[in-house]
C-alpha cells in the first residue's frame, strides 16, 4: 500500500509516520530525509542536490523525483511506502502518479490529518512557556508563515486527491494514540 500523510504543519505526519513504519512494515519516505540520505551516498542525484543546496537554491522537482524513485526502488518498499512531506502541489502529485505508474504502482490512499490552526499554534506556545525543546522553525510566527504556505500552495490536493477518491480524513487534534488507532481503523477498511 502506498499512503500519503497529509495535513499542515505540526498535523503529526512524521510521528504517525514512524508508527506506521514500526506498526505496518512501511518504510517512511521523507524528502528531507532521503535528500540528506542522497547527499551522503554521494549518488550522482545527491551530488546535484548538494551543489544547489549548497548556492541556496530549491531542489526542482524533477530532481526530487529521481530521489524519490531512487528510494522507492529499494527492496523495503516493495510492499509500499509512507509518503510524508511529498507531494506539497499538484504538480508534485502528478509527478509522483507518473512515477508511480512507470512501476505499475500508485497511491492507493491519503489520510489527511485535520487539526486547528489556533490549537496549533497554542501547543507551540505552551511548548515555549514550558521552556520545551525547540526546533529553530518551532515559533507562533514562523508556524503562522507556514500555514500559510501550506493552504497557498499544499490545500489545493485536498480537491486533487478527492476527486481520485483516495482522501480520507482522522481528527488530528486527538491524542497521538487516538489518531493512529484512527489511521488503523481507516487502512484496515481501506484493505478489507
Amino acid at each position: 500500500m502506498n499512503l500519503v500523510l497529509f495535513g499542515p504543519p505540526g498535523a503529526g505526519k512524521g510521528t504517525q509516520a514512524k508508527l506506521l513504519t514500526s506498526e505496518r512494515g512501511l518504510p517512511q519516505l521523507s524528502t528531507g530525509d532521503m535528500l540528506r540520505a542522497a547527499i551522503a551516498a554521494r549518488s550522482p542525484l545527491g551530488l546535484s542536490c548538494k551543489v544547489l543546496m549548497d548556492k541556496g537554491e530549491l531542489v526542482p522537482d524533477e530532481t526530487v523525483i529521481g530521489i524519490i524513485a531512487e528510494r522507492f526502488d529499494q527492496p523495503d518498499a516493495a510492499n509500499g511506502a509512507v509518503f510524508d512531506g511529498f507531494p506539497r502541489t499538484i504538480p508534485q502529485a502528478q509527478a509522483l502518479d507518473k512515477m508511480l505508474a512507470e512501476r505499475g504502482h500508485k497511491i492507493d490512499l491519503v489520510l489527511e490529518l485535520k487539526v486547528d490552526d489556533a490549537m496549533l499554534l497554542s501547543r507551540v506556545e505552551a511548548r515555549i512557556k514550558a521552556g520545551g525543546v525547540l526546533r529553530s522553525d518551532d515559533t507562533p510566527e514562523t508556524l503562522a508563515h507556514r500555514l500559510e504556505v501550506y493552504y497557498k500552495n499544499t490545500a489545493p490536493l485536498i480537491d486533487y486527491y478527492r476527486q481520485q477518491g483516495k482522501l480520507k480524513a482522522v481528527d488530528g487534534m486527538a491524542p497521538v494514540e487516538t489518531v493512529t488507532a484512527q489511521i488503523a481503523a481507516v487502512l484496515d477498511a481501506h484493505t478489507a
